[in-house]
């Protein structure tokens, strides 16, 4: 059945609607990142600076070491992204191929578990992590880390093995190979886009993320992007908005580069366990 062109020209508008829509809050980051201090505080500001202006930006590494904070970031989400996925591959592969009321359960359990609020395990969390002499350590927050992107990193890579044909496997097994050595030879390789999509995603969730590492890192040095660019935000909650807007946008630029290069493998990851071989 075909869709009338009223109707197309309708959902083509209400889609660019909603892209204009997500793209609101970075075109205004942008335009606020360039603008001088003369014209942040206009009373009807311009969505393009009259007088764009690096001085936000000199400002905002003067002020505060985004620098060292970046580089904890960085630490943190590569961390993250590389245990959760060497976690994840043959969790994945045992959830796909031996199924039961067993692991059946324990994927709901994995769709459920993304509904818990972060309120609601920080308390226990900060806790365990007293007890193990992990607070104020990026150790631990690289922990806390695995743990709450491991759920879905795993439904992601679920779908993934279910794409991969059994007959490839059952012939290497007839070959004389066993599950390691074909997880490792042979599944593996195939689901070499899966793994770095999904390691990918653990990492754009670590680099953005502020409430743990808010709780869990309390001297300067060991604080992670998001929470030093709270530093921008004065005792009474006023912002210094230019510095706090270029520090912002130089912090989204690495996420908005990774989600472009994943954007249509995570798709891929969601639908391909609906695919039958």
């Amino acid at each position: 059945m075909r869709t009338s062109r009223p109707a197309r020209a309708g959902q083509y508008a209400a889609l660019l609607a909603y892209l204009v829509f997500l793209a609101f809050p970075f075109l205004w980051l942008v335009s606020t990142a360039f603008k001088p201090a003369q014209e942040l505080g206009k009373l009807d500001p311009t969505w393009i600076p009259l007088h764009p202006t690096l001085d936000n930006f000199r400002q905002a590494f003067d002020e505060q070491p985004l620098l060292h904070a970046a580089l904890n970031s960085l630490t943190v989400a590569l961390g993250a992204a590389v245990i959760a996925v060497v976690i994840a591959t043959p969790m994945a592969f045992v959830m796909a191929r031996h199924r039961s009321k067993l692991t059946s359960a324990a994927t709901g359990w994995v769709v459920v578990s993304q509904a818990f609020p972060f309120v609601l395990v920080i308390i226990p969390l900060f806790l365990v992590l007293k007890n193990l002499h992990l607070i104020n350590s990026l150790v631990g927050l690289v922990m806390v880390y695995v743990v709450w992107s491991l759920p879905f990193a795993l439904w992601m890579l679920v779908g993934y093995v279910r794409a991969v044909p059994r007959e490839l496997e059952e012939a290497a097994a007839v070959d004389g190979a066993g599950r390691v050595r074909t997880l490792v030879s042979v599944t593996a390789p195939l689901l070499a886009p899966g793994i770095v999509a999904t390691a990918l995603f653990a990492f754009i969730t670590a680099w953005n993320e502020f409430f743990f590492a808010l709780v869990l890192l309390k001297t300067p040095e060991r604080q992670t992007l998001p929470v030093i660019l709270t530093r921008f935000l004065g005792a009474e909650g006023v912002a210094d908005l230019g510095p706090l807007a270029a520090a912002a946008f130089l912090a989204t630029i690495p996420s908005l580069v990774v989600f472009a290069l994943i954007q249509r493998r995570i798709t891929g990851g969601m639908l391909a366990g609906a695919v039958k071989h």
